[in-house]
């Protein structure tokens, strides 16, 4: 994340008046108690806001839109607005609002090829993504404390100032925890025996923790460990693991990783949250039982203002619920860039719950490759 300090205008005013009187509401949506969830009417009411706001204040996507011969007055459903897909993110900068009221920068962490540049999420407005975020940190993270010692294997927003990830995990501390101590570096160097020790003077002390790290930062600590086991933590303790299983020297199951975490710092598995999410959706989503220990029910939670459809990876048609298919996401915390995006994910939603199941193999799937055609042969928008 880099900060764009304002000069002599507030930023609130650098954006049209109908974007922050969305923005606003959208925050005070966001902050509604999870039990309130929205129904599909409320849903598809602020959506076509937010298109009809990109639609008008975002030049890039309005020539790709009117390229495929679609505007606010045409379309009745959020799921015929255009998608963009994520490698859209790596070409052009995708701002509702306009440059000026940028106040944020989100990286990608790359590529293994070193001819694509990173992409990046620009972010006009903090206060909304931070409402969608800790709202939902809070509902499948921290559902039963308000304050609890982070201990954190995601390097801090300071050592890693473009990373979402980090940004993320640092509001989430600045707001629940009653201390947090950062054992990865910018570099990627885990500091193992301050980690040890703080986890071992936690368990003596009694107090509850919340563990956050990648799936492979918890991978690369195990190793060190080498089947060491610590002292239990105390039953109230939690982790948080992110990321997926999948690395260039080797891979690992969700469940391999999973026991070994367990037996490790002594907590039940179900103690563990899964977080899925991506630079180019300023939402999350949340595999959590914390609150319901002995539900058998898999998949990703999407929080009220996030909508998941699987698609045909050729013709980009929703497929049935119990098929595969690339995963598209409408995702309102998005408003100041664009709502509607489209993945390299696939995976299946039932019942409303994403079940992931890795990235599409290969090249882009064809439907990806064809969007990103279209998106890139209706701008003339170079990056600043």
């Amino acid at each position: 994340m880099t900060d764009i300090s304002p000069t002599t205008t507030s930023p609130l005013r650098m954006v049209p008046e109908e974007l922050d009187v969305l923005a606003s509401k959208l925050e005070v949506c966001f902050s509604i108690d999870f039990t309130s969830r929205w129904s599909d009417l409320e849903f598809e009411e602020l959506a076509l806001r937010a298109f009809n706001a990109q639609f008008q204040h975002n030049p890039v996507y309005r020539r790709f839109c009117e390229g495929k011969n679609v505007v606010p007055t045409s379309i009745t459903s959020w799921r015929h607005v255009p998608m963009v897909p994520t490698t859209a993110f790596r070409y052009l900068d995708l701002v509702t609002g306009g440059h000026s009221s940028v106040r944020m920068v989100f990286q990608t962490s790359g590529t293994t090829s070193t001819t694509l540049a990173p992409g990046r999420h620009l972010v006009s407005r903090p206060s909304l993504y931070h409402a969608s975020l800790l709202s939902n940190f809070r509902e499948h993270v921290l559902p039963d404390v308000e304050k609890i010692k982070f201990v954190s294997l995601i390097p801090s927003p300071a050592e890693m100032p473009h990373s979402s990830l980090s940004y993320m995990v640092g509001v989430a501390a600045d707001t629940m925890s009653s201390g947090v101590q950062w054992f990865v570096d910018g570099e990627g160097v885990l500091n193992s025996t301050g980690l040890i020790k703080a986890l071992n003077d936690a368990a003596l002390a009694g107090e509850d923790v919340l563990l956050l790290g990648t799936a492979f930062a918890f991978v690369h600590w195990l190793d060190e460990l080498a089947g060491r086991e610590l002292r239990r933590l105390p039953p109230g303790s939690r982790i948080m693991e992110t990321g997926g299983f999948k690395a260039r020297a080797r891979d690992i199951t969700k469940e391999q990783l999973y026991k070994s975490l367990s037996m490790t710092v002594g907590l039940e598995p179900n103690r563990i949250v899964n977080e899925y999410g991506m630079t180019e959706l300023l939402s999350q989503l949340y595999e959590s039982h914390l609150t319901q220990p002995n539900e058998l029910q898999a998949g990703h939670a999407p929080p009220p203002w996030l909508r998941v459809r699987a698609l045909n990876p050729t013709t980009l048609e929703p497929v049935a619920e119990n098929e595969s298919g690339i995963l598209a996401f409408f995702d309102l915390a998005n408003l100041g860039s664009v709502c509607h995006v489209l993945t390299e994910d696939v995976g299946k939603v039932i019942d409303g719950r994403v079940h992931l199941e890795g990235r599409f193999p290969g090249a882009e799937p064809r439907g990806c490759s064809r969007a990103m055609d279209e998106l890139m042969a209706s701008s003339q928008v170079t990056r600043r």
